[in-house]
């Protein structure tokens, strides 16, 4: 006699790893949903619940549920996921997208100095969408641009090895400082009050300004503690540095070395300085590469100080832009923080190299 209705349904046994992992995707914050709607149907079929039951539990079908029980049994939790689906065919050929990244890297449009999404669309008879999409595929933005300037200075190797050098691994019983001087400071007084942050509205204030004169700052930065030593001077004269480098000496204990991290500016070898080096052979400078000042430290202190007290302030007065400066160094050394250095010298000179390799083969040299 033949067998009627429908077959018995298989037995659904979920091992202590196989639940730990559905467990887990059903708790997590971010995981796909319906993955996660999957999980609690095996976990509820597991607990011996009926189809009708754990359809009723989770407001779906039947069908729902024995589909993904059947799945789970056949190929276990690999059988949850979705399949990879081929998707619509493409109506954009490899030539085309090839067309477009040798048009964006190799030539310009008439009269302009780089490719837009519509500009270059209406060249390739694609939509903007498209070559949007093609440009973020192959990481090709036109629309942006950056500065970079190579050392042309002989002994950049050495001074670069001498200076990081001194970043990580200075010497003992010395002090490195990190010296320059941040120029021709405005004192800008906004023409219009600046109004304050309220509930819900940012500070405002106007982008028209009075200049009420400027001054020069002379900082050292301490590299292994992050204190500051802060002078400011009208001008920043040969003679005027000495007078910080007397304060720099006049700070450190007389038996301790000092080692100056410094650009190349005139001032730093006027005969002045000098003369004054040799009366003070405790005193050793150490020059950063032409075109390096990233390699000086309080440059670093310096944009901090620009975010933080000069960028949005109004001054009236010289004296009150000096105020204000050195107000923020004051807070600044009562809880001092010095910057880390973590690039080696062989490092940062094998990336120029790449960069330099990278740059002539682009311009066939």
């Amino acid at each position: 006699m033949p067998i009627t209705g429908r077959p018995k349904k298989l037995s659904l046994l979920v091992t202590d790893v196989e639940r730990a992992e559905w467990v887990r995707l059903t708790k997590r914050g971010r995981v796909n949903r319906a993955l996660a709607f999957r999980a609690r149907l095996v976990l509820a079929c597991a607990d011996h619940l009926t189809d009708t039951a754990v359809a009723r539990r989770y407001r779906t079908t039947n069908a729902t549920v024995g589909k993904w029980r059947t799945r789970f049994i056949a190929r276990r939790l690999e059988g949850l996921y979705d399949e990879p689906r081929v998707g619509a065919p493409r109506t954009v050929s490899d030539d085309a997208v090839e067309a477009v990244i040798v048009q964006t890297l190799e030539t310009t449009p008439t009269g302009a100095t780089h490719w837009s999404t519509r500009t270059m669309a209406q060249k390739a008879g694609i939509s903007h969408t498209l070559v949007g999409r093609i440009w973020r595929t192959f990481g090709l933005k036109p629309h942006l641009t950056r500065s970079f300037k190579m050392s042309p200075d002989p002994q950049l190797v050495a001074k670069v090895r001498d200076v990081v050098g001194l970043y990580m691994n200075p010497p003992t019983n010395a002090v490195v400082f990190a010296v320059d001087e941040k120029s021709q400071i405005q004192a800008l007084q906004r023409a219009q009050p600046i109004l304050p942050m309220d509930l819900g509205t940012p500070e405002r204030r106007t982008h028209t300004y009075l200049r009420n004169g400027t001054l020069d700052l002379f900082a050292a930065l301490n590299v292994a503690t992050g204190e500051v030593i802060a002078r400011c001077k009208p001008q920043h004269r040969a003679q005027d540095f000495v007078r910080f480098l007397r304060a720099i000496d006049a700070h450190v204990e007389p038996d301790v070395a000092v080692h100056v991290v410094l650009d190349n500016l005139a001032t730093h070898k006027a005969p002045p300085v000098h003369r004054w080096l040799l009366r003070h052979p405790r005193f050793q400078l150490h020059f950063t590469p032409t075109y390096g000042s990233w390699l000086n430290l309080v440059e670093r202190f310096f944009a901090v100080l620009t975010e933080r007290a000069l960028k949005r302030g109004s001054h009236t007065s010289v004296s009150q832009l000096r105020d204000a400066i050195l107000a923020y160094v004051a807070a600044h050394n009562d809880n001092p923080k010095p910057f880390r250095w973590t690039k080696t010298a062989d490092e940062i000179l094998d990336k120029m190299r790449r960069f330099g390799t990278r740059t002539l083969q682009v311009h066939g040299a």
